[in-house]
């Protein structure tokens, strides 16, 4: 039998009710019988600082530990001032540290961004492919998956609606499947 891969889903938004959240859950359903998407909450790291390194904080600890044994990186993101919201940076930062000790270093990533305007996230995508290469983790390049007006993807219930971004969505899907199964790190 063989285990699908397991992707930690880091949103970008700190709401619990957000479209960021509500894209999360829509590709967790299209993806559901290829790859398992758990998301990783970043809500509650604390902000990172090198002079902790030699600390034990305990937040940090587990979600290193959470995302170390992940096959792979979803990451779903607003735009926050044409780049990533703070939390989603602060995780970023926590994951790689201390120096040497990378949780993300070879892990596929996948990046989807969004916004309620048209260019759906352009800022905030190209600035996580930035930290994403000097992480070493392979983001999937095609297809980049800008999701403009997205609070109109969904019903009153939370629901992705049928229509273009379910068909945006779903091919970011397939696509992510193939580069999951292209990049994921070899079983030991």
């Amino acid at each position: 039998m063989t285990t699908l891969p397991r992707i930690g889903v880091l949103i970008g938004s700190l709401q619990t009710k957000g479209t960021s959240r509500k894209i999360a859950r829509a590709l967790q359903d299209i993806l559901a019988p290829r790859l398992t998407l758990e998301i990783v909450e970043i809500g509650d790291l604390p902000l990172y600082n090198p002079e902790r390194d030699a600390e034990d904080v305990p937040a940090w600890d587990a979600f290193r530990s959470a995302v170390a044994p992940l096959d792979g990186i979803l990451f779903v993101t607003p735009e926050y001032n044409r780049s990533v919201p703070a939390a989603l940076k602060n995780a970023i930062d926590v994951g790689s540290r201390p120096q040497g000790a990378s949780v993300w270093a070879s892990k596929p990533a996948g990046i989807v961004s969004h916004s309620p305007g048209m260019i759906g996230g352009f800022g905030a995508n190209h600035h996580l492919r930035q930290s994403l290469v000097f992480l070493d983790m392979p983001a999937m390049q095609q297809p980049e998956t800008y999701l403009g007006h997205s609070p109109m993807l969904f019903d009153d219930h939370g629901a992705l609606i049928d229509g273009p971004g379910r068909t945006i969505l779903t091919a970011f899907a397939n696509a992510l499947v193939a580069w999951v199964a292209l990049h994921r790190p070899a079983a030991v």
